[in-house]
């Protein structure tokens, strides 16, 4: 890789720049990238990315060759993972958790927004 940061320094590092993203080791042994409490994807060091996407989404990437079957949900789409091999896969790994978190923020708003419009109403 031509970038001097790890695979995971350089995806933490882009992703924990976007508002909202928290990230932190989870349970086993994954990194993961989160808004709120919800998961909009994780790392298992520098060598693989696992991502949740919509069906129709997710099978398009897979057409794509950008992912393949999360390895706990063999054959089961939606759940998705991609290998981290290189500067490209990394970079399409950030696209790829940005496709979730756009998701995620169009659906239920940032935390401070959400926390925001709750002492509104009270």
């Amino acid at each position: 890789m031509t970038d001097t940061r790890s695979a995971s320094r350089w995806i933490t590092d882009e992703v924990t720049s976007w508002p909202g993203v928290t990230a932190g080791h989870g349970r086993r042994g994954e990194f993961a990238f989160k808004i709120g409490p919800r998961e909009i994807g994780h790392l298992h060091g520098d060598h693989a990315a696992h991502l949740s996407f919509p069906k129709d989404v997710w099978q398009r990437l897979y057409d794509e060759g950008r992912v393949d079957y999360h390895p706990v949900f063999p054959g089961k789409p939606g759940h998705a993972s991609r290998r981290i091999e290189n500067d490209d896969d990394v970079r399409d790994v950030i696209v790829m958790i940005r496709m979730s978190y756009d998701r995620i923020v169009e659906r239920f708003g940032l935390p401070a927004e959400r926390d925001e419009e709750a002492a509104v109403g009270s």
